[in-house]
């Protein structure tokens, strides 16, 4: 129990990083009628008001498509689809407006919840809804009528921020109206995506059966660019939902610096994702000015003409380029319009479960962008996946920096018998180590 306990302040203390970082910022929440079934989702709104009262602008569009189903069946109505979308007549709209706005309510009720000894209580949430999606009809496509079924026209940017400066949680339902006072069944992928797009937002968070987005090899792609995983999608090698996919690809190739995909099955994947250094879903940016990638044979030349002056200086160990050309494997680099101005060397010691960050540079000129951190970054994601516990690094003039990225001094005792019978007792570096 005592263990928990310091578990949970290390815990605390670690994400407030992420708590002042996401303070005053913008997420755009999406989830299906499907989420709002599952029994995690009451964790899911606690975790929304978590959100709320730390400053975070929140808006949450909802889906029904599971409850329009239940309605269109109980009212022995026949369903129609054209290329996997609702045709909405007069009947089936009826539908929707019963479903959303029942799902609306259910919603509003769980926010609104502050039962004591439980993690609404005290809350004091505002919700607020209504017309802030103006929609406009699909229309005829190959002869089909789409009868009431939407997309959404315009965004009421002025409406809903007015919302979250009064610090409201927005609630957006999947349907929209039009000046003419008619009322649109919307997808409510469309609805998050384009209020992500228009309100400029810094996140949208899409939950999913998935836990992320995965490979056909069933793996799970923590981060990816938007550029990669459409060509993942073309080729079919994605297993996720289309409707989810594009959510995510679409918001980001519109601006949305961050898309996240997570489970809404897994208690307290939200908070994970956003509050911790690993998260638990998965990352989708726009492809990088800068690229992060594996050094080959070709960039032995950029990098020795990166890391001269360090070694010069006497700050890295020098390295023959025949010694650079046979370690090239373990090099990661940031290259920029052709010039590398970044790099780091992962050296594994799977015997041990450890390994060395060794050669961490960046030019000067590029130096202070978190360049360094995000090879960190990298070089975590690496070892993870080979099965390595912890890195540990020999510095004799950045240590500042190494401890604050979470390095924690250590003794040579610390190193692998391999590294001890190598150390340079007259460089006299200090060891530092990180769990992984």
């Amino acid at each position: 129990m005592v263990l928990a306990h310091h578990d949970g302040i290390k815990l605390f203390r670690s994400s407030l990083p992420y708590i002042n970082a996401h303070q005053g910022k913008t997420f755009v929440l999406m989830f299906g009628g499907e989420a709002i079934e599952h029994p995690n989702f009451p964790n899911i709104i606690h975790d929304i008001a978590l959100l709320n009262s730390l400053g975070v602008r929140v808006v949450v569009v909802h889906g029904a498509r599971p409850q329009i189903d239940q309605r269109v069946a109980l009212r022995n109505i026949e369903s129609r689809f054209e290329q996997g979308v609702r045709i909405t007549d007069k009947q089936t709209l009826e539908c929707v407006k019963d479903a959303a706005g029942s799902v609306r309510s259910q919603v509003e009720a769980l926010l609104t919840m502050g039962l004591p000894n439980s993690p609404m209580h005290g809350a004091q949430i505002r919700v607020c809804s209504g017309n802030l999606v103006v929609a406009k009809p699909m229309g005829v496509r190959n002869g089909v009528d789409f009868e009431n079924t939407g997309q959404v026209r315009r965004i009421d940017i002025t409406g809903i921020n007015d919302h979250l400066n009064d610090g409201s949680i927005v609630l957006l339902s999947p349907m929209g109206y039009s000046s003419t006072g008619e009322v649109f069944n919307l997808s409510h992928e469309d609805v998050a995506t384009q209020a992500a797009i228009t309100l400029k937002a810094d996140k949208l968070i899409v939950f999913s059966n998935y836990d992320g987005v995965y490979n056909s090899s069933g793996k799970l792609l923590r981060t990816i660019e938007r550029p990669q995983l459409e060509k993942m999608i073309m080729s079919g090698d994605i297993t996720t939902e289309q409707t989810v996919l594009s959510a995510l690809t679409t918001s980001v190739s519109a601006g949305v610096p961050r898309a996240h995909c997570i489970s809404y099955e897994n208690d307290g994947a939200l908070l994970q994702e956003l509050f911790t250094r690993d998260g638990t879903g998965s990352l989708v940016m726009e492809h990088h000015y800068e690229q992060l990638r594996a050094a080959t044979i070709d960039d032995v030349g950029g990098i020795l003409n990166l890391i001269k002056p360090l070694e010069d200086s006497g700050v890295l160990v020098k390295r023959s380029r025949e010694r650079l050309e046979n370690e090239i494997n373990q090099f990661i680099i940031i290259v920029r319009d052709g010039m590398i101005i970044a790099c780091a060397a992962l050296y594994l010691y799977p015997e041990d479960e450890c390994a060395e960050l060794a050669c961490v540079a960046t030019h000067p000129d590029y130096r202070g962008k978190n360049r360094g951190e995000r090879i960190l970054e990298e070089v975590r994601s690496r070892a993870k996946e080979a099965g390595i516990n912890s890195i540990f690094v020999l510095t004799t003039v950045t240590a500042h920096w190494f401890l604050e990225q979470g390095f924690e001094p250590a003794d040579i005792s610390a190193l692998p018998e391999v590294k001890k019978e190598l150390y340079n007792f007259q460089r006299n570096s200090k060891v530092f180590t990180l769990s992984v």
